[in-house]
């Protein structure tokens, strides 16, 4: 059994769920973290007693929140070997001439500042507990690499993240901090699962798409952390096989 600490941002539903139901399952003790104490608490029920978890809500938009959701950890587990930086949401699928501010400003501070808030924190935390290091997982999106219609502030938040992700992979090296980034596509959450009832094409079709179990994300994101820290998948994209992604538009 692992051992090692984990945060897991967006804990309370979809992805950041069948992760932390695949770390437990590892013996990961996990610190759930997201806006809702209550779906956080049925994640932490799901578990039960197979893994040490702690429900703390918290907003990754709010620095203040993201410090005290660190320390909280530190002082709960005693340091932290991996965070899975999760937490996201999308915005209305509008034409960019029709997007609000506040839904831009909105996905960018959750997608991206969110993100980096988190990042930084693992990095101090890391830096500084012995043994040094560990291990940082982006979630990125099949939208980092490739658009869908109408999603622009999603698809620029997501190859954002890209860029953070490879920023923090060099600047960790010093202090034997992986970084890496899973790109998932079609998984069948809450957000993923719209995909089956049918989205919007590049060619201005409606078409039903793939999809997968969320839990195939949760075993790729425990295959990550498996590795030494002297090893890192840096990039993986795991999607549904038959998603229009290769060839898209």
């Amino acid at each position: 059994m692992s051992g090692k600490v984990a945060v897991i941002t967006g804990a309370g539903s979809g992805i950041g769920r069948a992760v932390a139901l695949a770390l437990a399952s590892r013996g990961y003790r996990l610190i759930l973290a997201g806006r809702h104490d209550d779906t956080l608490r049925e994640t932490a029920g799901l578990i039960g007693a197979r893994a040490d978890a702690l429900p703390v809500p918290a907003d990754v938009t709010d620095h203040a929140s993201v410090q005290r959701l660190f320390a909280h950890a530190v002082e709960w587990g005693g340091r932290v070997d991996l965070l899975f930086n999760n937490a996201g949401i999308g915005a209305p699928a509008v034409a960019i001439d029709a997007l609000e501010e506040a839904d831009w400003r909105r996905v960018i501070d959750t997608n991206l500042t969110g993100a980096f808030f988190c990042l930084q924190a693992a990095f101090r935390v890391m830096k500084e507990q012995a043994p040094q290091g560990g291990r940082i997982i982006n979630n990125g999106s099949i939208s980092a690499h490739s658009p869908r219609p109408n999603s622009v502030p999603y698809t620029a938040s997501k190859h954002a993240i890209t860029g953070l992700t490879k920023s923090a992979s060099l600047d960790g090296r010093a202090f034997n901090i992986a970084c890496g980034q899973i790109d998932i596509g079609n998984a069948a959450s809450a957000m993923g699962s719209r995909m089956a009832q049918g989205v919007p094409q590049a060619n201005g079709t409606i078409a039903a798409e793939p999809v997968m179990d969320v839990a195939q994300v949760g075993e790729a994101v425990a295959y990550m952390d498996s590795l030494p820290l002297d090893a890192n998948v840096q990039f993986m994209t795991i999607m549904a096989t038959a998603m229009p992604f290769v060839g898209r538009g």
